[in-house]
């Protein structure tokens, strides 16, 4: 292996370990508590060692949201995949949607509520963030009407998981009526 190749390799595995305290840290004590000097200490690198691999905190979030969709995206197809049928399909991917939210509260913020530079709803969007929301868009597909245009429809779709999950995560919804708006959202959805 050359010198050129054990430095690059050395690079992205520090570039890793950023990413993973910075999710440990999130996970632990919240966003707030994750700091370029944390990271640096968490790491065992300086902070302008931290710098050439990101350009700052709202940078590593955004590398968090990248590995966030992956994991969704994961998560959505495996419900997808095992499901018996169309509306099944839909039930279960709202299923591990919610779960999600509710299991990664600080990877969740950081795909959904930061503010990260990431392009949304463009061609340019990472792979990760296409292929999450392209389960969601696979499991929506079926529900579609004649002339339903159904990049909307399931960004509709999505939508109403993310307020329901997210007003649920923060204790502004009845915590015992969630499973029954859930419902309720993909009985009119799919209606």
């Amino acid at each position: 292996m050359t010198m050129r190749m054990r430095r690059e390799r050395e690079r992205v595995e520090r570039k890793r370990m950023i990413v993973t305290a910075a999710r440990k840290v999130a996970e632990a004590e919240g966003w707030n508590a994750v700091t370029t000097r944390r990271l640096s200490s968490e790491v065992a690198c300086s902070q302008p060692a931290l710098y050439s691999h990101f350009k700052g905190k709202d940078a590593i979030t955004a590398a968090v949201a990248v590995q966030g969709f992956a994991e969704l995206a994961t998560a959505l197809r495996a419900a997808r995949m095992g499901a018996d049928g169309e509306r099944d399909a839909l039930v279960a991917v709202r299923g591990a949607y919610t779960r999600f939210a509710r299991r990664r509260p600080a990877l969740y913020d950081a795909m959904f509520t930061l503010t990260v530079d990431l392009p949304f709803a463009t061609a340019e969007a990472p792979a990760e963030l296409q292929a999450a929301f392209g389960e969601l868009r696979q499991a929506v597909a079926p529900m579609a009407a004649d002339g339903d245009d159904i990049g909307l429809l399931a960004e509709t779709y999505w939508a109403g998981l993310h307020g329901l999950a997210s007003l649920a995560r923060s204790g502004r919804l009845l915590e015992e009526a969630h499973h029954r708006r859930l419902s309720l959202l993909e009985s009119h959805f799919a209606a």
